[in-house]
């Protein structure tokens, strides 16, 4: 009897109350996973709702279920830091059609009982420490689609077996392990492989025997990089007619390159460098008219540079750098309208740059070096990550028109160029570590155009200049690890569009400027490790500035750090005006008599502020007892015309307890509660959630339309003096993409909050419950609910001490108003849940699978913000997609997540973006998709803060496409 059989035998008898016949029939799930549980090493205790007394595991984390046959289809296990081994016990989820122990910490070899897995369709174990060979039969099951065994460490050549049963497979990948010998010539079995990696091993061989590679029909991503591949490619290999992406780079390719890589036609992205390649580029590649990037850098190819390289209209980036062409460069190379990137240098060009090629309007990196001559009208200049010295040449400031210039990462000792001033059209300047000391210019920002401007890891000197306030335009300043000294100049407050601030690791002083809080538009700030001291600025982001962005200093006032609390000029009170006023006299000479008047004065001192004291605890005790006096008689008042009958208890015909009616907004007058039962008979019905029923309702002779949520009772705090508290703090949560708390009533039988309503109704709405009629939102709409749902969420985050989490952000929660601003509902409202009846609430939350975070989803509810972040980001890819985040089929699950994740990792990712919107820029909607898989990671530690995701899509949105560099 097997280990496995013993452990199914021993659980079968501590039930007790079935055959071992029915127990392996029901529990062949259960039992598979608390085997393969066993040999798993769970520090954080992932799995800890795995329990082998359950008949069904479907309940449990990571799991996903037929819900019509009630068996296991998908297990997800990635990234949760697990250790161990895999060991046997997944043979038994005979049903299984996903599994994913991606990222996690696991040793030893790739069991060969994963292909019993018999419905297995996807596989993905990489980024892991898995060792040995590859088993020959790990596949055999023949209904693989999706293979990824990358960034582990396994080793030994491919079995040439191994390809025999993949005429399923659509994507595979290896690379980042330790593979070596040649590719085996079984992989032409792989007649519908779509996607295959290879690179980062030891492949080895020609690969002119290894026709393998060139007889796959429908391949369209081929990556071979970084192994050792030689030889010659043959003519013929290359002609695959759905081949997009194509990388040969890092290898020992030798010889000249195939001409017929020409036909093909849709070929996006092709990188051959760092080879041996030679001769002449094929005049076929002008036909290469789908082509984007090329990279033939670092080969010895010669002749002529080519003509024809205007033929490709759609390139982007282009960089020939490291071979020996010859000639001029050809006007029609400015003829690039999409071009961003091109690197020619390490040639043998001659004659002038083109001047159409100066004038591309995206143009973002040149790289000329060697060329005879710049004209004034370059716009965009990068000489980043070189070793240049020496001063900047003066004829530098005759380019006007100058808007990106980058010398960071040199070494050039020297000053700051002082024809910075002269750029008047100078958006980006990164001087970054470019070895610059000395003084910043006064007239830097002359040009009032300067949007980003990063000086830091130099050895510049003084102080900031005044004149930093007109740089009007500029919304990133970082100019930390410098030694710059001095004041932070109160200038810095007329950068209103400035979002981001480093000036860490200097050696600035005194206290920052009060007028700093005034910056509306400030996201992040970091001023740590300088010898700043006194009060934070009061408003804007200061006062939630954390720990790692304060500390190191002489002493700032925060709650956040530890340590003295220096205030730069103090302030002492002193009713005496001559009790300091002798020192200067004392110090000259005024003898005992001047020193006895001092410390007379000074006992006076001491004395007065001792009685103020006394008289301000006395004005404070008289003033809470008439504020208690006065809030006695007004509930004493309303008491008298208080609710008498209401909602379920009126109809059972009890008397229902006197409640309290509280007003956040005086322009609401409370005269129009008379009974509350009448009232939400009243009002119509609007929608309802986890807290209770939504109802809309006319108020006042105005006819201001309120919304009032009639919550569960039973779920609610059942203390008023609770309940007041709680909901104040809501009350005071005023943003604009926030709902607006007006007030409550509360008896311990009906708790009403009432709120702003929003007249578009919900997100959900919009989304999936859309008639025919009603236009499907648009990208730039999308994007406005996007970012206004991230700033709403990082007032709740950053603004509030504890953060207030939101714990269940979806679509039906995101409330539009008539210009489809979003504001947030619902927030807070697990501040009012009775700590007792969490566990309820925890069980309700189940029902919007999907939308809450993995670490929430059994019965440990770890409230914090990245809760919130996950939900986000599940927020993000409905509306780029338009789907739920889960959607049932007749025989399996598709959680969305992982869907996109899976078709960005196959390079189709804007195949899943939702064809209603219209047309769309992918270089904002990719970054986005990105984003959102990001917030969702199933380790919180690596999703990002709100306020990082408000600054992230401002720079995705940033239309200058230098942008992105900076960060």
């Amino acid at each position: 009897m097997g280990f496995l059989e013993f452990f199914i035998f021993v659980l079968t008898l501590l039930r007790g109350c079935k055959s071992i016949d029915d127990s392996l029939e029901l529990n062949d799930d259960v039992f598979g996973l608390i085997a393969f549980k066993s040999d798993i090493i769970d520090s954080s205790s992932h799995l800890s709702s795995w329990n082998q007394d359950d008949n069904s595991p479907c309940a449990w984390k990571f799991i996903t279920c037929n819900p019509a046959t009630g068996r296991v289809t998908e297990l997800s296990l990635a990234g949760l830091s697990l250790s161990g081994k895999i060991g046997r016990g997944l043979e038994k989820l005979q049903n299984l059609q996903a599994l994913s122990l991606a990222h996690n910490n696991l040793t030893g070899n790739l069991n060969p009982q994963l292909s019993l897995l018999t419905n297995l369709e996807r596989l993905n174990l990489s980024g892991n420490t898995l060792s040995s060979g590859i088993p020959p039969s790990l596949i055999n099951s023949g209904r693989i689609k999706f293979l990824d065994l990358s960034e582990n460490s396994l080793s030994g050549p491919v079995p040439e077996e191994f390809f025999l049963s993949c005429s399923s497979l659509r994507l595979l990948s290896l690379s980042r392990n330790n593979l070596q010998g040649p590719i085996p010539s079984s992989l032409s079995q792989c007649t519908i492989l779509n996607h295959l990696n290879l690179s980062h091993n030891r492949f080895s061989g020609n690969p002119g025997f290894a026709t393998s590679l060139w007889l796959l029909p429908r391949i369209r991503t081929l990556d071979l990089s970084h192994n050792v591949l030689s030889g010659q490619i043959p003519n013929g290999a290359l002609g695959l007619p759905y081949l997009k992406e194509l990388f040969l780079q890092g290898n020992h390719f030798s010889g000249a390159l195939p001409s017929d890589i020409g036909l093909c036609s849709h070929l996006k992205k092709l990188d051959l460098s760092n080879n041996l390649f030679t001769e002449e580029l094929p005049v076929s590649f002008q036909g290469l008219s789908s082509l984007t990037y090329l990279n033939l850098a670092n080969n010895i190819l010669t002749g002529e540079f080519p003509l024809w390289i205007g033929k490709l209209n759609g390139l982007e980036y282009l960089d020939i750098s490291g071979n020996g062409l010859t000639g001029i460069l050809p006007t029609s190379i400015g003829g690039l309208g999409s071009l961003t990137y091109v690197s020619l240098s390490g040639n043998s060009l001659s004659g002038s740059i083109p001047t159409s090629l100066i004038y591309s309007s995206n143009l973002s990196v040149v790289r000329l070096r060697g060329s005879s001559r710049l004209f004034e009208t370059i716009q965009s200049m990068d000489l980043s990550a070189n070793r240049l010295t020496g001063d900047i040449p003066a004829e530098m400031g005759l380019f006007s028109k100058l808007r990106y210039l980058n010398l960071s990462w040199n070494n050039f000792e020297t000053r700051m160029p002082l024809q910075l001033g002269y750029f008047q059209n100078l958006t980006m300047l990164d001087l970054r570590n470019g070895a610059f000391h000395g003084s910043i210019p006064g007239d830097i920002c002359n040009s009032g155009s300067l949007e980003i401007m990063q000086l830091d890891g130099n050895s510049l000197t003084g102080s900031i200049p005044d004149d930093i306030g007109n740089c009007s335009s500029l919304y990133l300043l970082s100019m930390s690890h410098n030694d710059l000294r001095g004041p932070i100049p109160r200038s810095m407050s007329l950068l209103k569009k400035l979002k981001i601030l480093k000036l860490d690791s200097n050696q600035l002083s005194g206290e920052i400027p009060q007028e700093l809080g005034e910056l509306e538009n400030l996201l992040a700030v970091n001023i740590s490790y300088n010898r700043l001291q006194g009060r934070l600025p009061a408003g804007g982001i200061f006062p939630s500035l954390q720990q790692s962005s304060l500390e190191g200093n002489l002493g700032i006032c925060s709650p956040f750090l530890k340590g003295p609390c220096k205030m730069n000029v103090p302030k002492p009170l002193v009713l005496d005006p001559y009790a300091y006023g002798n020192q200067m006299g004392n110090h000259q000479g005024g003898g005992a008599e001047s020193s006895k008047d001092s410390k007379h004065h000074r006992f006076l001192s001491i004395s007065a502020i001792i009685a103020i004291l006394a008289s301000v605890l006395i004005s404070i005790g008289v003033l809470v007892i008439s504020l208690l006096n006065i809030s006695a008689r007004r509930r004493l008042k309303f008491v008298n015309t208080a609710i008498e009958s209401c909602s379920s208890s009126s109809r059972s015909g009890r008397s229902l307890s006197m409640g309290k009616l509280v007003w956040f907004d005086s322009k609401i007058a409370p005269d129009w509660v008379v009974n509350p039962e009448s009232l939400l008979n009243k009002a119509a019905e609007i929608g309802g959630g986890v807290f209770g029923t939504v109802y809309k309702a006319s108020l006042g002779e105005d006819g201001r339309d309120l919304a009032i949520k009639n919550l569960v009772v039973s779920n609610m705090v059942q203390y008023p003096q609770d309940f007041d508290r709680e909901v104040r703090v809501l009350g005071k949560a005023r943003h604009p993409n926030l709902v607006s708390v007006k007030g409550y009533y509360w008896t311990p039988q009906l708790q009403l909050l009432v709120t702003d309503y929003a007249p578009n109704g919900s997100l959900q709405a919009k989304l999936h419950e859309r008639s025919p009629s009603t236009r499907p939102l648009s990208w730039p709409k999308r994007f406005k609910i996007l970012l206004g749902t991230a700033k709403g969420l990082a007032h709740l985050h950053h603004s509030f001490r504890p953060p207030i989490v939101h714990y269940n952000i979806k679509p039906s929660n995101i409330l539009l108003d008539d210009d489809l601003n979003p504001k947030i509902s619902d927030f807070g409202l697990t501040r009012l849940v009775a700590k007792l009846d969490k566990q309820a609430v925890g069980n309700r939350f189940q029902s919007a699978l999907g939308y809450v975070a993995p670490e929430l989803a059994c019965q440990s509810l770890r409230v914090n913000e990245k809760c919130d972040i996950y939900g986000f980001g599940v927020l993000i890819l409905e509306l780029l997609t338009g789907r739920r985040p889960i959607e049932y089929g007749d025989d399996n699950v598709v959680i969305l997540n992982e869907q996109v994740k899976i078709m960005l990792e196959e390079g189709n990712v804007l195949e899943c973006v939702d064809q209603s919107m219209g047309e769309y820029p992918e270089d904002e909607v990719l970054p986005v998709l990105k984003l959102a898989l990001v917030c969702t990671s199933q380790i919180p530690s690596s999703r990002p803060s709100m306020a990082e995701v408000i600054q992230i899509l401002h720079v995705i949105k940033t239309p200058i496409p230098h942008r992105m560099e900076a960060y």
